[in-house]
């Protein structure tokens, strides 16, 4: 399962350092080819939910062998590609593989681990995420430079191969039987087109503006169809894409939430921190890459350790300690000034690597777990696009906040500045609610008891 994950989530960063290599090949704008991690990562955030559900559906083994078929299948394909057109598609593709594979992944993990080691599970999985993250501008940039952005593509195809046999051979959980589920076409097709709409927008919105008409209208339509989706799901009865007991979870609705405001620091440091290396520090893409590592490396190393210490701290304490860190981190970006060298960044890469890899274990499994194990892949799914429509969310409103200043250094800021007051807000609720309340509710029945 770990494998698995190492090959997804190195997906989302071993292709930026090879885009200006692309760009070249194809002979095309950077424009057109951003668009190779855009159409891979709007489409995995998008499909995740479907994927999830259609998971617990009709089983996560099954599940996992089809996405990894197709994950596989337009990797080779991609590297293979002769235009940028052909390899936006077959990105597209990836994404839908890797929606399939990563809530069967996660729901399989918790399945195959005691219950008494849910943390580990979430520890397991968010540690391999960070782990494929932190490799994948390595990695990138060795392929790049030693054969060519290519053998990215073509080395996914063996990894998933390898994947596939030992889950295949060692992979043993409980499936359901499909025979009398439906599918929630219309839940689908509101969702997916909703969100769609709105991360186009939020991408769009530093080219375009707030005011345009397009951003207006994308994210006019996606209020329509998000709103839609609420009353489409409760006619859908116990075959919605979210059921309604997923819904009404008030644990599960906390960590969410939390992880939608955390997900804005995450997603900015992702972006602007590299920018900072190489406009203010004159860095090559690659040392801008391995210039995160402190922060990267740090998210994976605590993920692991968080497993075990879910077991012995419990949520509570877990999630409030990575918020913490994760709000205090961006405020020490918005210190940087003109001046500021590399040994200025590393104690804000350092925390925040721990409040990463500290929360998102936790709010993860502490979400996961509050629901039924039916329905853990979906929930998996529903968490992670919380995580990216948050990302995408804080980025257009950071972006317009850096955009709004005078020199990049201002903007950088003021972006890190929005940040931390949005993560205080996450921070919070991840003290209040994520992993039970408080304080707790006595002489209640209804209490959502701890996770």
């Amino acid at each position: 399962m770990g494998i698995a994950v190492v090959t997804i989530a190195n997906d989302f960063s071993a292709i930026n350092v090879a885009l200006p290599t692309m760009e070249s090949d194809f002979d095309t704008n950077i424009n057109t080819i951003q668009w190779v991690v855009n159409a891979y990562a709007l489409t995995f955030g998008v499909m995740i939910v479907t994927g999830g559900r259609l998971a617990d559906m009709f089983g996560r083994r099954n599940a996992f062998f089809l996405g990894t078929a197709i994950f596989a299948s337009m990797s080779a394909l991609g590297g293979a590609a002769q235009s940028e057109t052909w390899l936006i598609a077959t990105r597209t593709l990836m994404g839908i593989g890797g929606a399939l594979m990563w809530p069967a992944i996660l729901g399989m993990t918790y399945a195959l681990l005691p219950e008494d080691k849910a943390g580990l599970a979430g520890g397991i999985v968010i540690g391999a995420a960070g782990l494929g993250n932190a490799i994948g501008p390595l990695i990138g940039g060795v392929l790049t430079d030693a054969l060519s952005w290519r053998w990215i593509f073509f080395l996914n195809v063996p990894i998933s191969a390898f994947a596939v046999l030992v889950t295949h051979r060692l992979v043993r959980v409980t499936e359901p039987d499909p025979g009398e589920q439906r599918i929630d076409y219309a839940g689908i097709a509101a969702l997916s087109v909703g969100l769609v709409s709105l991360l186009v927008a939020l991408d769009q919105v530093d080219d375009w503006g707030f005011g345009d008409p397009r951003v207006i209208g994308l994210l006019a339509l996606s209020v329509a169809l998000l709103l839609a989706f609420v009353p489409i799901e409760r006619r859908a009865g116990t075959s919605a894409l979210v059921p309604r007991a997923v819904m009404a979870n008030e644990t599960f609705r906390a960590s969410c939430l939390a992880i939608l405001l955390m997900s804005a620091t995450f997603f900015a440091a992702l972006l602007y921190l590299p920018q900072f290396m190489q406009h203010q520090l004159a860095y090559s893409p690659l040392e801008a890459g391995v210039g995160m590592l402190p922060f990267l490396a740090t998210f994976a190393c605590v993920s692991f350790v968080a497993g075990p210490l879910y077991e012995r701290l419990g949520a509570k304490i877990l999630a409030s300690v990575g918020a913490l860190c994760i709000t205090i981190a961006p405020f020490a970006f918005s210190l940087v000034g003109n001046r500021s060298h590399y040994t200025s960044l590393i104690v804000g890469m350092v925390v925040l690597g721990i409040g990463i890899g500290s929360f998102y274990p936790t709010a993860t499994t502490a979400g996961v777990t509050s629901v039924d194990e039916s329905q853990t892949s979906l929930a998996g799914g529903i968490v992670y696009m919380f995580q990216i429509a948050g990302g995408s969310i804080g980025l257009g409103l950071t972006t317009m906040v850096f955009s709004a200043q005078g020199s990049f250094v201002e903007g950088i800021e003021a972006a890190f500045r929005l940040d931390a007051g949005l993560s205080l807000v996450g921070f919070l609720i991840a003290l209040f609610f994520v992993g039970g309340h408080l304080v707790s509710r006595r002489n209640k029945p209804d209490s959502t008891p701890s996770a």
